[in-house]
């Protein structure tokens, strides 16, 4: 088979053909999770993992504990 027996079809299909995904909204019609959501408890557990690194950061930085750093004990 040689290379001028090909041939590529560049007419642009038919909007119905050429999109087969769902149609997407930027709104929806869910209502929003208030309490003990799975999403809230994943976004508090990764701000707590944050908090807790920065402890660790500013006491190995600071060469001292993170309570006398903060003036709370003296």
């Amino acid at each position: 088979m040689n290379k001028s027996d090909q041939t590529i079809d560049l007419t642009p299909e038919e909007p119905s053909k050429a999109s087969t995904a769902p149609e997407t909204s930027a709104t929806t019609k869910d209502v929003p999770d208030f309490g003990w959501s799975a999403y809230a408890e994943r976004i508090n557990g990764r701000f707590a993992m944050i908090g807790f690194v920065a402890v660790l950061l500013t006491e190995a930085l600071s060469r001292d504990t993170f309570l006398h750093w903060a003036g709370l004990i003296p």
